[in-house]
């Protein structure tokens, strides 16, 4: 969806839809990250199910009948055997959340729901810009941009060259502004968030032995 959403954004210069600040059309992506959320917080929600086909349908749909939208989503194989992580961001209310949360957990395969905010997980991202090489060559500033946004070129043609990026959400946005700035964007792209949280307590681990105990007990 979030994809999706970003390829039919991609009609204007640099891959995007242009000014954000200017544009009139009410989409729900913001490259520049300007959009107003007034009495909303970005939470981060970190789920685990197991591996079973259908379950991100289940858990999107619990935001869908909300209205609320989805930031980004990264879908990965998680540390336990044959569980799943899930890492969803959105901007909402604590009441909304909380709500989401719960709703989540009631899905029969989803195993534990948790929310945070920024201030309680360690979290990433990344991105990948495909540049013009003659405007790379052609202008100084664009290679002075690259390194001073700690960026990195992997690959290099006579057509265009490859930037990639790791960081926090805003360190992104920057890179992305100062190349596109000077003309040299073709394409952008950046993945969902990857986060851990900062609690010494792993709280899927301590779900899973609880759940253990208790059927150990009625084994007894």
């Amino acid at each position: 969806m979030f994809q999706m959403e970003k390829q039919n954004l991609q009609t204007g210069a640099g891959g995007q839809c242009g000014d954000c600040n200017t544009c009139t059309r009410q989409c729900n992506y913001s490259v520049l990250g300007r959009r107003s959320h007034d009495g909303e917080t970005l939470y981060t929600m970190i789920i685990y199910s197991e591996n079973f086909a259908g379950i991100l349908n289940q858990i999107t749909a619990v935001f869908t009948r909300r209205q609320i939208n989805i930031e980004s989503l990264n879908v990965c194989a998680s540390s336990t055997p044959g569980v799943h992580k899930y890492t969803i961001t959105c901007w909402c209310t604590e009441s909304m959340v909380k709500m989401l949360t719960k709703q989540i957990e009631k899905k029969i395969d989803v195993l534990q729901a948790n929310y945070f905010t920024d201030e309680e997980i360690f979290f990433n991202e990344s991105c990948l810009i495909k540049i013009s090489t003659p405007v790379l060559l052609e202008n100084s500033e664009v290679s002075k941009a690259i390194r001073r946004n700690g960026a990195s070129i992997m690959e290099v043609n006579n057509t265009f060259s490859i930037v990639e990026r790791k960081g926090k959400s805003n360190t992104i946005t920057e890179l992305y502004n100062a190349l596109n700035a000077l003309g040299a964007v073709i394409q952008f792209v950046r993945s969902g968030r990857i986060a851990v949280t900062r609690s010494h307590i792993e709280h899927l681990e301590a779900y899973l032995s609880e759940r253990q105990n208790e059927i150990n007990s009625h084994k007894s």
